[in-house]
């Protein structure tokens, strides 16, 4: 390959299933399908909440910006992928491969600290009941999601700055149908340990404290829950945590079943691996 400064001209090539010619139209409908309804169920979501008063709540007012931030990740990656199979292209330019990884750093953040924030709504509400209304107030709640608006977009703007210092060779493949900032570093022509070191804390860091508060809250909440006499009070508080826990419990499940479909048809292991990335994070079943 030639190496070369990157440049408005120059472009990524997107390899994503493009060795298995067989599987475009199978792909296409499978892929298509998982989109439609994962953009059609969160749109639901949305319109159940903001227009039934009785879901004006802290609870749903997270439920609904989490649906909406499934929405935003999904068309992030999916569109573009779609428009690759069916034109049988596998191109992207470099500034469609840095606004798309942008707004996927953006979107995986966001729905981390969403999660997390739903913990915490979950902990107050069960362990300091009295005080839920007080305590998970409008101001805090818009603090809350702003603050992660916030510091999502911080992340992503310092990634993508980061990635603009490299360059890169004519023609760079990328081994994925989207633009991975992991798959984007290892293909660059230039030094990467700075943004290894960066990728690496950021990481750790926004992996570390959304598991802690998650784990911390439930942990809470199962305490509490424990010192509670009443079966029929612990079933009562126990299920106001299903808007949570279904979000990952249906995913996985769903994810599982389509894995265990695809691998028994199909003995490409990209296949698998591209839907083990798309359903973990897109699966509109939530509660």
């Amino acid at each position: 390959m030639e190496a070369g400064n990157q440049t408005k001209f120059s472009e990524f090539l997107l390899l994503g299933f493009s060795e298995y010619p067989e599987l475009q139209s199978l792909l296409f409908g499978m892929f298509l399908s998982m989109y439609l309804v994962t953009v059609l169920g969160n749109l639901l979501i949305i319109l159940a909440v903001t227009s039934d008063s009785h879901l004006h709540n802290p609870m749903y007012f997270f439920l609904s910006n989490l649906s909406f931030v499934d929405i935003c990740f999904v068309t992030t990656t999916v569109p573009k992928m779609l428009a690759n199979i069916h034109t049988q292209s596998k191109g992207i330019s470099y500034i469609g491969c840095l606004i798309q990884m942008y707004f996927f750093i953006l979107f995986v953040a966001m729905d981390n600290f969403l999660l997390t924030v739903m913990a915490y709504d979950r902990f107050v509400a069960i362990c300091y009941p009295l005080h839920y209304n007080v305590i998970m107030n409008p101001q805090l709640c818009g603090l809350l999601v702003m603050m992660s608006w916030v510091i999502a977009f911080s992340v992503s703007l310092l990634h993508t700055l980061l990635i603009m210092r490299l360059t890169f060779c004519v023609d760079t493949e990328i081994s994925n149908f989207f633009c991975d900032l992991a798959q984007i570093l290892k293909v660059a022509c230039s030094d990467t340990l700075i943004n290894n070191i960066i990728l690496f804390v950021l990481s750790g860091l926004l992996g570390v404290f959304p598991l802690t508060g998650i784990l911390y809250s439930y942990s809470q909440i199962v305490s509490s829950l424990m010192r509670k006499s009443s079966a029929q009070s612990k079933y009562k508080a126990f299920s106001t945590c299903g808007s949570h826990l279904s979000v990952k419990r249906a995913r996985r499940a769903i994810k599982e079943l389509l894995l265990e479909f695809v691998q028994s048809i199909s003995k490409y292991a990209k296949v698998c691996t591209v839907l083990d990335i798309v359903l973990v994070t897109n699966i509109p079943f939530q509660d």
